[in-house]
């Protein structure tokens, strides 16, 4: 099936997913340097961004039974208007205990929105077509959030329309999902499974989920706090942001490449001890903006693909009678408890040292390199295939990974 025909029946889902995307990042950016423009203490600063991903938790806890109760198109729209309510609120006022709420709130409804925009490209999505679903969900959403990293050059006059600008966004998203003809799917219950089972199951791909998490959630929460103690630019902030994504973005596929050849175990090996040795480099010449830039697209090429390994890890390790949608549902919970504690620990540690986050990320991602290496290899019959995964996503998202359907697997691995 052409791409084309598989792209005109969603191309709504896909302009809504793309609004969302530069609203989710240039907002989930913004805030950490609009709350240090107002000489707010880095670990409040934390604990107001880790807010976000705790409603990203919650949400994929709580979000189902609310749109399994009223519908898809209903449900859109509700926690849309949850999320202009609280970046409007954002802009009228201020305070830190708001704020926190706000965002937590804000976080709760966003990820919502994506389990329900997920289900419904898993609605219209075959065997023959989640792959290339998959693969254009990815580009979409890396692209829009690196686009949104753009919008923190406004004039500082008008910093404060940035919230206007994220709502107008937001409903943008609306009105292409209420005027889509597309068949609303029907949710099914998620299983939960206990993090000792599933680490018995799938130690290092849950280790690697959480550390994933944690370097993600600093790195869009706390690392743009980092650049202004540095630098004090937030030009520089938006470059920074925008050319690490685009390195997250064009390094998923080599990687993946190269993972499916080697094995799982190695390349987070590998790319963690990148991610490390980049770390202690940051502490050395981040006084440098150049140096900066070339760091920040080092970094973005590699702990952006360590979310997709471990998934992958985890398809490798799972044999048929376990069910891995459930699996990578956990493991996507894991990955937001590690986003939501990534910034307490990250803004207390600011406090202390400007160098804290990265010397933070240098300890977990040589940990982790070690980690690896001590697990047991996986035999390459029995390796799954590497599928790139959005920045941010759903708990619906594991429903569209096509390692599900053995022939997938099978085709791309010959």
């Amino acid at each position: 099936m052409s791409v084309k025909k598989i792209i005109f029946p969603i191309s709504s889902l896909f302009f809504a997913i793309g609004f969302l995307a530069i609203g989710y990042g240039m907002i989930l950016t913004f805030i950490g340097i609009y709350l240090k423009e107002l000489e707010v203490s880095n670990s409040i600063i934390g604990i107001i961004n880790a807010c976000f991903f705790l409603g990203a938790v919650l949400s994929s806890i709580f979000s189902q039974k609310i749109i399994s109760s009223v519908g898809h198109i209903r449900s859109f729209a509700a926690f849309a208007a949850l999320m202009v309510i609280t970046f409007l609120l954002h802009a009228v006022f201020f305070n830190e205990i708001l704020w926190a709420v706000l965002r937590l709130i804000s976080g709760f409804s966003f990820y919502a929105l994506l389990i329900i925009l997920e289900s419904w490209l898993n609605e219209k999505g075959s065997e023959e077509s989640r792959g290339k679903i998959l693969a254009i969900y990815t580009i979409v959403f890396y692209l829009a959030t690196a686009i949104g990293q753009l919008f923190l050059n406004i004039d500082e006059h008008f910093k404060q329309f940035i919230f206007t600008i994220g709502s107008a966004l937001v409903l943008f998203s609306v009105i292409f999902i209420s005027l889509t003809k597309i068949k609303e799917p029907v949710l099914t219950p998620f299983d939960k499974f206990s993090f000792p089972k599933i680490f018995s199951i799938v130690p290092l791909a849950t280790v690697t989920s959480f550390i994933s998490g944690f370097l993600i959630g600093g790195f869009f929460s706390m690392l743009p706090v980092y650049i202004l103690m540095q630098s004090d630019s937030v030009e520089l902030v938006s470059k920074f942001m925008l050319i690490s994504i685009i390195g997250g973005l064009i390094s998923q596929w080599p990687v993946g490449m190269l993972s499916d050849k080697f094995g799982r175990r190695k390349l987070i090996s590998i790319v963690s001890f990148i991610s490390a040795f980049t770390s202690l480099l940051f502490v050395v010449y981040a006084n440098e903006e150049l140096y900066l830039l070339i760091l920040g697209f080092s970094l973005g090429l590699t702990v952006f693909t360590l979310y997709p390994l471990a998934v992958a890890r985890a398809n490798d390790v799972v044999d048929e009678n376990k069910d891995i949608v459930e699996i990578s549902r956990t493991l996507l919970f894991t990955y937001g408890i590690g986003s939501f504690f990534s910034p307490l620990i990250i803004g207390v540690g600011l406090s202390f040292s400007p160098n804290f986050l990265f010397v933070c990320f240098f300890v977990l991602c040589l940990a982790l390199s070690i980690y690896a290496l001590t697990q047991e290899r996986v035999k390459d019959k029995d390796l799954s295939v590497f599928v790139n995964i959005p920045i941010t996503s759903g708990a619906e998202l594991p429903e569209l990974d096509p390692r599900q359907d053995e022939e997938y697997s099978q085709s791309e691995l010959k």
